[in-house]
């Protein structure tokens, strides 16, 4: 796992900012401080100087004082290397492609003028061609979970930069699945906007008419704090589209839609098909109503993208460096990009009737859901078994990616849980175009278990231990409040159970230890309106408090912990599961 992070995510950075905690300066001497102590992780293609970045933060800083509005003021953040920074190279990867780019990217400018600050510029799978994060001469890296993982491409470099802590977002592009398949493999988000809505301009092309820039983030509250910022028409951007009134949020009732279990694709990964099975679950205790769709036209879509003619816009992007250049590229990509010699005009014509007619296919699923939950990917790699089958492997994580951009959809990829090794897990939420304020605000749901979407008001989801399980002394303060059940569940394998003496009614203590030296631990999760959850917690006596529990599917609720001081000399009864087994071994119900 990665050191402590150097900053914290936007919102949090933002409010230690405007509490006096910590100064946006002393924010990016961390920064750099923690980016020298990393050393050489492949994660950086150019870092800026400190000096740099200080005067960038004082200009902006100036500007506040001017009047300015400067909304994301002395935020350190990260661009992928095929995104234009003025002064600095640019080298997709590449490096005998590389040139000093003269003016700045119109989204990068769009953040720095809200006073965002530039810490420098990440590595990519070549030319944004690979979903892997190995095809990069300045190196591979690796996932923040485990040295010997991927860290997933092509926008490795700016998911590890922010899943490690180094800025508190980043950018990357996304035409095939780049700005989610890292994000799934470094725990984190990664947002997809809809097509045009973050100007390309400045924006090294993979496949123009399908590029987006992507954002990277803690959760998906950032993820949409900075898409508000980075957002806009921009007429130098040809595929630049005008706002529209964001579409509104997914409601109690909203329709899931997930492919029966023959159409699941996990590649021999049970950890993540189970992972999977919960993420569904969840979504369903937010209010959602699953809907089995048929998921074989947005694949027959997908196997377009690099089967089809759209390798030849790959070509077109970087036409004359090919021809002129080829021996200096990665092999993996040359022979992709190379392959489009065989296709002809013809070939994309027909390519694009074959679009429109699944269009019309994935149109008829569209009409029984409001968004497409799918893993990420159906499994992670080893950098070893890559570098063994690389066109193979990398095919396999495009599985349920290769799609979106195709068919003009919005997607969101946020964690969903961790595997049996320790390895994450990543759920993607996917909407028509135009969805992206309401994806975010899925995901945040999703990823904080504690919200739910009901009756359109927030709830929250309280996880209990012992008295207040059904048919125990207590659970009437639940139900007297008008808590309703939502699922039994079990904590993640990192709690220990203890019977509190001189309780009464008796009551167990659940305490969090570390890795290895817990066990999952029954409860039941219940469902509370705020207000009711408020005056539920005033009444919780000491030393039970109220904190937040990690579930084994990966997801968090609020529920009972207890003090570590009150279960001194207290019986340990982790070994039982559960307080209803312990009771039924001293002989009560």
């Amino acid at each position: 796992m990665s050191p402590a992070p150097a900053v914290a995510g936007v919102r949090d950075l933002l409010s230690a900012y405007a509490g006096g905690r910590l100064r946006p300066a002393d924010a990016l001497r961390s920064v750099h401080d923690a980016i020298e102590r990393r050393g050489a992780d492949a994660v950086w293609i150019h870092v800026r100087p400190l000096e740099a970045t200080l005067a960038e933060l004082d200009q902006a800083e100036q500007r506040r004082l001017a009047g300015a509005a400067v909304p994301l003021l002395g935020l350190p953040f990260a661009v992928k290397d095929n995104i234009d920074v003025a002064g600095l190279p640019t080298t997709a990867g590449c490096p005998a492609f590389a040139y000093k780019a003269e003016r700045t990217a119109s989204v990068v400018e769009r953040l720095q003028a809200a006073g965002a600050v530039l810490v420098g510029k990440t590595n990519l799978d070549q030319f944004a061609t690979g979903l892997v994060g190995t095809r990069s001469p300045y190196g591979a890296p690796a996932s923040v979970f485990h040295p010997d993982y991927i860290s997933g491409g092509s926008s490795s470099g700016s998911a590890v930069a922010v899943a490690a802590g180094l800025v508190a977002f980043a950018l990357g592009t996304d035409t095939a699945g780049s700005g989610r398949v890292p994000a799934a493999f470094n725990g984190i988000v990664g947002l997809k906007p809809t097509r045009g809505l973050l100007s390309t301009a400045g924006v090294v092309p993979a496949c123009r008419s399908l590029d987006c820039v992507s954002i990277f983030a803690r959760d998906a509250e950032d993820a949409g704090a900075v898409l508000a910022i980075a957002s806009g028409f921009d007429p130098a951007d040809p595929y630049s589209r005008e706002g529209r009134p964001p579409a509104p949020p997914f409601a109690a009732g909203f329709r899931v839609g997930a492919p029966p279990p023959d159409q699941r694709e996990f590649f021999g990964d049970e950890g993540a098909a189970h992972l999977y099975a919960g993420a569904l679950e969840r979504l369903q205790a937010l209010g959602g109503e699953l809907v089995e769709i048929d998921l074989t036209p947005f694949r027959a879509v997908a196997e377009l993208l690099y089967a089809g003619p759209w390798v030849a816009e790959r070509l077109a992007a970087i036409r004359p460096f090919f021809e002129r250049h080829a021996d200096a590229m990665d092999p993996v990509v040359r022979s992709i990009i190379g392959g489009a010699s065989r296709l002809s005009a013809t070939d994309a014509f027909e390519g694009l009737y074959r679009l429109e007619a699944l269009r019309g296919e994935t149109g008829a699923q569209w009409k029984a859901m409001d968004v497409l939950a799918l893993p990420t990917t159906g499994t992670i790699y080893t950098r070893a078994r890559i570098a063994v089958e690389p066109l193979a492997l990398n095919a396999n994580l495009g599985y349920y990616t290769n799609f979106v951009n195709l068919l003009d959809l919005s997607a969101i990829a946020v964690p969903a849980g961790l595997r049996p090794n320790g390895l994450p897990f990543g759920l993607s939420l996917i909407a028509p175009a135009f969805h992206d304020e309401a994806l975010c605000a899925l995901g945040a749901a999703f990823a904080k278990g504690h919200l739910a979407l009901a009756g359109g008001r927030l709830a929250v989801r309280l996880a209990v231990v012992g008295a207040h399980l059904t048919g125990q002394p207590l659970n009437h303060e639940l139900t007297g409040r008008g808590a309703r059940l939502v699922r039994a569940a079990r904590t993640a394998p990192e709690y220990r159970l203890y019977a509190l003496a001189g309780t009464a009614p008796a009551k167990p203590g659940l305490v969090r230890v570390r890795p290895g030296q817990g066990r999952a631990i029954e409860v039941e999760v219940w469902e509370l309106e705020e207000a009711a959850f408020g005056a539920f917690v005033a009444a919780v006596p000491p030393p039970l408090t109220i904190g937040t529990l990690r579930l084994d599917d990966g997801g968090e609720v609020k529920g009972f912990l207890c003090e570590p001081l009150a279960v001194e000399g207290a019986r340990d009864i982790t070994a039982l599961g559960g307080w209803r087994r312990y009771l039924a071994s001293e002989g009560g119900a």
